[in-house]
């Protein structure tokens, strides 16, 4: 049975993706790292070496530890940041643990390199609709919880990758954008490895709003419809991507929780 200050992998798999999902911290050595540099979804990579100086960023917040089997580095980091005003746990069994449990793992080999700050930098086009503001709020929930959005006009947008080291996505001819019937939100989640039931089942919703099929399910207007609301209610595509962030949270628990919920009218109807 857990401990107060313990987790399991499969407690630790229902908050990933969630908005109130737990700061996630890897503190597997450099050599257990090399030997499998994959990471649970949404972890951030951290020495347990210096965590007096990192852990005072997360005062207030609630992180999941990690090592390689859960043992003294997460165990001695969790208690490091308890310390500093953190509510730490550390994950059963560690990294090794939710390999056993055959969980879905990010594949960091396909990330952007990043910046002085350690976070991952993407550039997109303008007055995003779907797939721009998706893949945004799957990175941030799913890849890098840190990582910046840069909006700039069509034609700039290679130009800008390559000049502030951005990786674009959702124009053609790069990597991270559509292929085939596959959209880039599709991409994504296939080449990082992260794919799960309710993803993919999101993933149906974003590629018929975003490819105008929306004979692929039946929310997918309703999606399209909402997408193309905050495009028309925000000036400011940062403000837009907050507040579609709110709108992808609720699909995705929808698509996670809530598939065979229905509702009826009136609620007191006597039966016959």
């Amino acid at each position: 049975m857990s401990s107060y200050t313990t987790i399991s992998s499969e407690k630790l798999a229902r908050l990933i993706g969630t908005a109130n999902a737990p700061v996630l911290i890897d503190v597997r050595t450099d050599e257990d790292f090399a030997a499998d540099r994959r990471l649970i979804p949404g972890s951030i990579k951290l020495s347990h070496d210096n965590v007096a100086e990192w852990g005072g960023e997360f005062a207030g917040r609630t992180a999941i530890v990690s090592c390689l089997r859960g043992g003294k580095l997460a165990q001695g980091t969790a208690a490091w940041l308890r310390q500093l005003g953190v509510q730490a746990e550390t994950l059963e069994g560690g990294f090794e643990g939710w390999k056993e449990a055959k969980l879905p793992l990010l594949d960091t080999s396909k990330l952007p390199p990043r910046d002085a700050k350690g976070r991952t930098v993407w550039v997109t086009r303008a007055r995003p609709k779907v797939d721009r503001i998706a893949c945004p709020w799957l990175i941030r929930r799913f890849v890098d919880p840190n990582a910046v959005f840069l909006f700039v006009a069509p034609p700039e947008v290679v130009a800008v990758g390559e000049r502030f080291k951005a990786a674009p996505f959702d124009i053609e001819n790069v990597f991270w954008s559509h292929r085939g019937e596959l959209c880039t939100f599709d991409v994504m989640i296939e080449e990082f490895g992260i794919a799960a039931p309710a993803l993919l089942r999101l993933a149906t919703l974003v590629r018929g709003a975003d490819t105008a099929r929306p004979d692929l399910a039946p929310e997918a207007p309703g999606l399209l419809a909402a997408s193309l609301g905050l495009s028309r209610m925000y000036d400011d595509d940062l403000e837009q991507l907050e507040a579609g962030m709110l709108l992808y949270d609720a699909f995705y628990r929808w698509c996670r929780d809530a598939t065979a919920e229905t509702h009826n009218w009136p609620t007191n109807k006597v039966k016959a």
